[in-house]
């Protein structure tokens, strides 16, 4: 299950700058080429994945809303064939900062159903055996 899909990449960004950037062809068609934005999403989720996997299982689900945002700007960012202007280079690096954090454990998603991996203790754990040199042993020795 992707982290964005279409849908939410139409709804926050508009089809006219998804047509922009995924109507590549000799012949301009007026219309979101889906193949460009799947492959696109298929990046930006590998890229996701490969920053939580260390702390959540992948890929999460539910879909927790952060993730769909960052999600969101690595797509935009990476359907621009040339220089992106510096709002969505902005909210690139915010979302790998923003993924870093969740890596380091800064952030934490709260999302049903995908436990934390486990770390190990980090603490020495004793086992002490029964003191054979007790108060009572020693009555009269003191």
């Amino acid at each position: 299950m992707p982290y964005t899909t279409l849908a939410d990449l139409t709804a926050r960004f508009g089809d006219r700058m998804l047509v922009a950037l995924t109507d590549r062809g000799e012949m301009s068609t007026g219309a979101i080429d889906t193949s460009v934005v799947d492959k696109a999403i298929a990046d930006a989720d590998a890229v996701i994945d490969g920053y939580v996997a260390g702390r959540y299982q992948t890929p999460v689900t539910p879909v927790p809303a952060i993730l769909g945002d960052i999600a969101g700007s690595i797509v935009i960012w990476k359907l621009h064939v040339g220089a992106p202007d510096p709002k969505v280079e902005a909210d690139y690096k915010e979302a790998l900062r923003a993924l870093r954090d969740i890596a380091a454990g800064v952030i934490t998603l709260a999302s049903a159903g995908t436990p934390s991996v486990e770390k190990g203790g980090s603490g020495v754990q004793v086992t002490d055996r029964e003191r054979p040199f007790t108060a009572d042993n020693l009555k009269g020795f003191i």
